[in-house]
């Protein structure tokens, strides 16, 4: 029973993006356009970095960086402390970029939920699919 109750789980989002890995990688480290398909933040591509993500709907996300593979690999933690256990969060978002013929996979792996945090762990699978139809709409842009 302990086990279950200690076992974290993790939101996978997966897509093809019809643009090379540079550009993906620069919509995923430049402040201005995490801005424009994630949230505010103070971002710097930096191992070690602390920074915070703002939400529309005034929450705040404590992240450290952990992880830079220029183009290939990007991952930090996902922290949000709630009152409340079930939303009470401490994650790490990996991003994994793969060129393709056509263009980029990228996949999101948010880890580190509890089996009692189902509706933030829903919350988050929606959110990453909402995330990227923005972040495809930046990447057309930045072109």
């Amino acid at each position: 029973m302990t086990e279950q109750l200690t076992e974290k789980r993790s939101v996978v989002v997966e897509r093809e993006f019809a643009f090379p890995a540079e550009r993906l990688w620069r919509a995923l480290t430049q402040p201005h356009l995490i801005e424009e398909w994630l949230m505010k933040n103070d971002f710097k591509p930096t191992v070690g970095h602390r920074f915070n993500l703002r939400g529309e709907w005034g929450g705040v996300l404590d992240c450290e960086v952990l992880t830079i593979e220029p183009e290939k690999t990007l991952a930090y933690t996902w922290n949000f402390s709630h009152e409340d256990a079930a939303f009470d969060l401490k994650s790490i978002v990996t991003f994994t970029l793969t060129p393709t013929g056509a263009g980029t996979h990228l996949r999101v792996e948010q880890a580190g939920f509890s089996p009692t945090q189902k509706q933030a762990f829903g919350g988050a699978h929606a959110g990453w699919k909402q995330f990227f139809a923005k972040l495809d709409e930046v990447l057309a842009r930045a072109g």
